[in-house]
C-alpha cells in the first residue's frame, strides 16, 4: 500500500470556492490538515459551515464564507473576510463549477451565459480579488484554476462548459506572465472524470440525450477512453493541488495537469 505524500502548509492560508461539496470539500479539508488556514467558500454557506467546522474539529483553522463568484462584491467581501480572519491568503483554488447538458442547437442563451459566468466570470473576480493580497508588497501566492480534460478536448453536448474550460487556460497563462514579477504563480488541473454529484447528475442526462443506458454512459463514455476504466478520485486533484501548493518554485508556472488515467493526453 502506497503511502501518500505530506505536505507542510502551516502559516499559509488558502481561498477555495466551491468547498462545500465534491472535490472542493475534499481540498478543503486536506489543505487544513496540512496546517493551512482555509477559507471555505461556496453559494450553500450552510454546507460551507459544516466543512470548516469539520476542519476545525480535526485541529485546523478554517471559516465558511458564502460566496457567488458572479457576484463581485460578494466576491470581494468574501476574500477580504478570509484574509481578515488570517491575516493573508496565498493560495486561491478557483473550483467552483456547473455542468450543463445540451446539444448547442438546444441551448438557450440563459444556460450558456450562466456557465461561462460561473466558470470564468468568476475564476476572474476572485483572481483579481487575491492578487489585491498576493501583489502587496510582493506576497506572493499561487493560484490554482480547475479546468478538465474538456481544457483540451470537445465532448458533444457541453458546448459551453467546453467554452469556458479552454477559456481558463488563457488566464492562466496571462496570469503566469503578470503574475511573475509579483511572485505569483498560476496552473490549471485538468481532471477527467470524477465521480462527484455533478458527474453523476450527467449521468441519466446523457443517457436520455444518447437514446443509450447510463451504464453504456460509464463504460463507453466517460471511461471507454481511460487505460484503466477507472474514474479520477478527489483524493487524486486534492494531491495534485497540495503538490502545486507546496511546490517551492515557479518552474511549472502557467502549466496545465491532466489528470485522467490517460482519457486525455496532451
Amino acid at each position: 500500500m502506497s503511502t501518500l505524500p505530506q505536505y507542510d502548509l502551516k502559516g499559509k492560508t488558502v481561498l477555495i470556492t466551491g468547498a462545500a461539496s465534491g472535490i472542493g470539500r475534499d481540498m478543503a479539508i486536506e489543505f487544513g490538515r496540512a496546517g493551512a488556514n482555509v477559507g471555505v467558500a461556496d453559494l450553500n454557506l450552510e454546507q460551507a459551515e459544516a466543512v470548516a467546522e469539520h476542519i476545525s474539529i480535526k485541529g485546523g483553522r478554517a471559516i465558511a464564507v458564502g460566496m457567488d463568484v458572479c457576484d463581485e462584491n460578494q466576491v470581494n467581501a468574501g476574500t477580504a473576510k478570509v484574509v481578515q480572519a488570517f491575516g493573508r491568503i496565498d493560495i486561491l483554488v478557483s473550483n467552483a463549477g456547473i455542468q450543463i447538458i445540451n446539444p448547442i442547437d438546444k441551448l438557450s442563451f440563459a444556460e450558456w451565459k450562466k456557465m461561462l459566468a460561473i466558470h470564468l466570470d468568476g475564476a476572474f473576480l476572485t483572481t483579481r480579488a487575491a492578487l489585491k493580497y498576493m501583489y502587496a508588497d510582493k506576497q506572493g501566492g499561487t493560484v490554482i484554476y480547475m479546468g478538465s480534460v474538456h481544457s483540451h478536448e470537445a465532448s458533444p453536448l457541453k458546448a459551453p462548459y467546453v467554452t469556458a474550460k479552454h477559456g481558463l487556460l488563457g488566464l492562466n497563462r496571462v496570469l503566469a506572465k503578470e503574475g511573475a514579477a509579483h511572485n505569483v504563480r498560476s496552473h490549471v488541473i485538468c481532471p477527467g472524470f470524477v465521480k462527484t454529484p455533478l458527474v453523476e447528475q450527467q449521468i441519466p442526462l446523457q443517457a436520455r440525450e444518447k437514446n443509450i443506458s447510463e451504464e453504456e454512459v460509464v463504460k463507453n463514455i466517460m471511461l471507454g477512453n481511460t487505460v484503466d476504466s477507472e474514474f479520477t478520485t478527489t483524493e487524486d486533484i486534492t494531491q495534485l493541488a497540495l503538490f502545486l501548493a507546496a511546490f517551492p518554485s515557479n518552474v511549472f508556472t502557467g502549466q496545465s495537469f491532466i489528470a485522467s488515467h490517460g482519457w486525455s493526453m496532451k
